[in-house]
């Protein structure tokens, strides 16, 4: 009987341990989970401002592409061939406005 009796009260003194053992790792997951929860969140702003950078960035390229085959058509070299270099076709005249 008495080696029922320690074996009873033995397991009356293990159960608060694991009880604080189980309450511990309770603890420990739940910190860990709401850590991750805002590192997800970070994650996902960070993630939504780089997509609209690259759509940005996308755009640009479009844009870029586009002036790229307009400085390649006879017009744009005609522009520039005014504006900058002050050239003119053999008969044409250039009028210039007198600023008085």
């Amino acid at each position: 009987m008495s080696r029922n009796r320690k074996k009873k009260k033995n397991r009356r003194r293990e159960v608060p341990v694991i009880f604080v053992g189980v309450l511990i790792v309770c603890i420990v997951i739940g910190i860990r989970s709401f850590s991750l929860y805002k590192e997800s969140k970070e994650l996902s702003k960070r993630q939504e401002a780089l997509a609209a950078k690259i759509e940005s960035e996308e755009k640009r390229k479009e844009d870029l592409e586009d002036l790229e085959k307009y400085m390649q058509t006879k017009r744009y070299m005609e522009e520039v061939a005014k504006t900058k270099l002050g050239l003119v076709y053999p008969n044409e005249i250039l009028i210039q406005p007198d600023n008085k």
